[in-house]
Formats: C-alpha cells, structure tokens, sequence
C-alpha cells in the first residue's frame, strides 16, 4: 500500500493465484528504456504529479465526501504536499460527512507509515468492523493481519465471519468513480500527454483514474488462500472456505472472484462443481485480458478512453465495470471453446 503503483487490474492475479502478483499496467513498454526515454518518462511523470496536485487543490476547495476523497487518492503520491493537502487530511475531512461510510475507511487504510510496520490503519480496520459487519471484505482483511501475527485462533474466527457475510466488497468501485469524476475538474496539460499515444487528455485521465483507483488497500487474500490451503483436513474449515467461496463469486472484485472460484475448485470434493470452478475461472481470465486490451487501446484511441471513463464514473463495482466495458465494445464475457490463457497474451 505505498505509493503510486500503476497495476492492471489483477491480471497477472488471476492467472497465478494464489501468489495474487501485481503487474504493471497494460502496455507499459516491456523492453527497457533508453536514456532519452527515461528521460522523457520521468518529466511525464514529474508533470502529471503537478497535475494531480493542481486537481486535489481545486477539489479541496469542495466540502463533500466524493470530491474530497477524490483529492485524498490524487494526492496519495506526491511528496512533501502541504497539509491541507496530506492524503491524511482529506480523508479526515471526507470521513467527517454523514455518507463518508466504509467507502471512506476503506481508503483509510493506508493512512499510516509504512516504515514503521503501522500498516494498514488500526482504527480504521476497527472502525470498518463496525460500520460493514456483513461485508467479507472486512473480515478477510482481518484475517491477513491475524494470520502475519500468527494468531490461527482469531484467524479462524475471522474465516467464519467472512463466510457468513452476505457481499463482498472491497469499495475499489467508489474509489474508481471519485476519481473518474475528480479528473475532468481541469483539463490535463500537453505536458502530461504520452507523445506515443494519441488519445491526450482522455487518455491521460484514464491512466490517473485507473491506475491509482488499483493501488486500493487489499484484503488478506494470499493469507485466506493458504490459511485454508493449510487447513483442508478440518471438515469445519473446508465448510467456511466454500462457503465464503460463494460469497467471493458474486462480489465486488476480480480478484476476490477468482480466489473463490480457486477454493472451489480445489475444495469441493464434486467434481463436477470442481470442473464448473474451472470454466469460471477460465472466463474471468479470459475477461480480464480482453479488458487490459481494452486500456491499451483506450491509450491510442480518444473514444475508448472517453468510453472507459464514462463507465468508471457510473458507478458500481470493478467488475461490473469489467463486465459493462466488454458489453459495450460487443466482447463475449465467455472465452471460445478450447482457449487457454498465456503469460504472454496478457502482457501485450
């Protein structure tokens, strides 16, 4: 959870899991640099940290919750900023409204140091006991932090409520859609533009928006993987992980579904509900790649990235936004008979 870290959205996850790898984001150059291009990547980068600054100011200004915590996620990476606009002061602000919600607190999570080993947030890991009980999200996010303790008792009791829990939600959508919103406030300058890509501004807003809407605060999947890998000898255990695998099929994000569809597939003693984890799970890689194709051609293409944004600023889930984006470009959300995903597709 530090600094800005442009990912695609799982994909590299979804192909791996359980290792849940992230991967640079979709059609970043995979030869290195030349001196002239660092060169050129670097005042880009410089430019668009001053333009997210210019943005957090100009919605900093605002006094509710989406503005403001738009502005807390665009000035999440920049150095040294003045207090009012610390990514700890905005969220401070922001969680203030009466709608703040766990939308905010989520966020919140990485409001801490670090260096110190005080991530993520202690408060505000309480606080969203309270405010989303019935949300796994929260309680796999517990169990990560149980689990790195070595405390398997309170991890256990963590797995039962996550299993119980009626959605899964890890409020990247809110997130998403904060920032599609925040972006447009300014128009991006020239001096932002990738000079190698013709979409300009649109395209400039769209690498903002989705790339720091992905360095989201993650709940402990890796830990719940293993905790369960590790446990599939206790019948009760094995119980709680397919059940909390349902919930993971149906919830916010791609890769909570994929590590559900992993648990079913490699718990369930069915096999035909085993092979049904399978299909699905080949499905949602397949929909991941067709979406990180859709960002690469956004990058070239003013529509696409106007389409994408327009998509984030609706609102709902990442996947959903997944799932709308394949819809709306006639991508079939189902892969073809006999395909198999390659390491190598998905990094084009």
């Amino acid at each position: 959870m530090q600094g800005r870290r442009v990912l695609t959205l799982a994909l590299a996850s979804l192909l791996t899991l359980p290792a849940l790898a992230a991967t640079s984001w979709p059609g970043a150059p995979m030869a290195a640099p030349g001196k002239a291009e660092q060169k050129a990547q670097k005042d880009q980068t410089k430019a668009l940290l001053q333009f997210q600054k210019d943005l957090a100011s100009v919605l900093a200004l605002r006094t509710e919750t989406e503005p403001l915590l738009g502005a807390a996620l665009l000035a999440r990476p920049l150095t040294d900023p003045p207090e009012v606009l610390s990514y700890h002061a905005l969220l401070e602000r922001a969680s203030r409204n009466a709608d703040a919600g766990p939308r905010v607190t989520w966020v919140r999570l990485a409001d801490c140091n670090a260096k110190g080993g005080e991530c993520p947030n202690a408060e505000a890991v309480t606080q969203l006991q309270t405010q989303a009980p019935d949300n796994a999200a929260v309680w796999l996010l517990k169990l990560g932090i149980d689990d790195h303790n070595g405390d398997a008792n309170a991890a256990r009791a963590d797995l039962a409520k996550a299993a119980n829990a009626k959605t899964y939600d890890d409020y990247l959508g809110a997130s998403m859609k904060a920032l599609a919103n925040s972006v447009s406030q300014l128009p991006p300058p020239p001096n932002t533009f990738n000079p190698l890509q013709g979409a300009g501004a649109a395209g400039v807003q769209m690498v903002i928006v989705f790339g720091l809407a992905s360095a989201q605060p993650m709940p402990g999947f890796q830990a719940t993987a293993k905790f369960c890998e590790a446990n599939k000898d206790n019948s009760a255990i094995v119980g709680d992980c397919l059940k909390l695998a349902k919930v993971l099929e149906w919830g916010s994000s791609p890769l909570g579904r994929s590590l559900g569809l992993h648990l079913r597939e490699t718990l369930s003693t069915d096999a035909a509900d085993q092979q049904s984890a399978k299909t699905a799970r080949l499905n949602l890689i397949w929909q991941m790649q067709r979406f990180a194709q859709l960002n690469v051609q956004a990058q070239g293409d003013k529509a696409t990235a106007f389409k994408l944004l327009s998509l984030a600023r609706s609102g709902g889930t990442e996947m959903s936004v997944v799932l709308a984006s394949l819809r709306a470009y006639g991508m079939p959300a189902e892969a073809p008979a006999g395909w198999e995903p390659s390491h190598v597709e998905s990094s084009k």
